[in-house]
């Protein structure tokens, strides 16, 4: 069976907080999201808008460069916002407890090629890159048809 795949062009920042705001309800715990693209690209952006649209009330969301991890309480799961830049292979991402937490939270995960073979099989992909022209984003979205073909068909920039 084929993946579930989406192309869009993000203007600005806030069709990425926007874009953020219409996947936000349509995930579940046990969900994966993979964050990929170069510096700059808006991985860290959508990943805060997001979980700042799970959240009942706005709170500081920072970035996870430095502690690899940071997690949430959502009403229906925790969040884990994973930063694997610094890990210096795939069995690091055990250590910090992501094997557990890919069965039990919705989990954003940046810089995911440090996973190797470790990535969870039904996790949906996000590829941000810069547009040629530089303006705005492009984003690539990708996954497992049973579980993302619907969730990605209501989805629109």
């Amino acid at each position: 069976m084929s993946d579930a795949r989406l192309s869009l062009t993000l203007a600005d920042e806030t069709a990425s907080t926007e874009l953020a705001q219409q996947l936000a309800p349509l995930l579940e715990a046990g969900d994966c999201l993979l964050l990929s693209g170069p510096v700059g690209a808006g991985k860290s952006h959508f990943a805060r808008s997001l979980i700042l649209a799970l959240l009942p009330e706005p709170e500081d969301v920072p970035s996870p460069t430095f502690t690899l991890v940071q997690t949430y309480d959502a009403p229906a799961f925790e969040i884990w916002h994973c930063d694997l830049y610094r890990l210096s292979g795939p069995e690091d991402a055990f250590e910090l407890g992501l094997d557990e937490a890919f069965d039990t939270a919705l989990c954003l995960v940046e810089w995911p090629d440090r996973l190797g073979a470790y990535t969870p099989r039904n996790a949906l992909e996000l590829s941000f890159a810069h547009q040629p022209d530089g303006t705005g984003r492009s984003l690539a979205l990708c996954g497992p048809r049973k579980r993302w073909a619907g969730v990605l068909d209501g989805l629109h920039a």
